[in-house]
């Protein structure tokens, strides 16, 4: 069974930094785009920060230059590291992969993590 486990969430003052990791199982993950969503309550989803399977990376405007995305195939790991953070950042994040490689598109989402960003 596929699992995607997102880690690294948390409470930090503003100006902190957090690291979030996203640890694939059961898939190829060297195959799938991974991406970062978040989400706060009442908005819709929106994505962060994504990177190819080539280490083509793309950004919210609002985070450029603040975060990076970046991942470890071989670890099967994921990562997005968050400087410089706002009260604005707080939301849900989420893990999402996905791959058009196959048959037909696989997409899969983990199951979140907090941050919470607050003096």
């Amino acid at each position: 069974q596929v699992q995607l486990v997102e880690s690294g969430g948390g409470l930090v003052q503003p100006g902190g930094s957090l690291r979030l990791s996203c640890a694939a199982s059961e898939i190829l993950f060297s195959a799938y785009t991974m991406g970062w969503y978040r989400q706060v309550p009442g908005k819709q989803r929106e994505l962060v920060a994504e990177i190819t399977q080539g280490g083509r990376t793309t950004y919210l405007r609002s985070v450029k230059g603040r975060f990076t995305i970046s991942r470890d195939n071989a670890k099967k790991t994921g990562y997005l590291q968050m400087n410089n953070l706002k009260p604005e950042d707080t939301a849900d994040y989420y893990c999402h992969v996905m791959s058009d490689v196959y048959i037909t598109t696989r997409s899969y989402w983990g199951q979140g993590t907090q941050v919470t960003v607050s003096s």
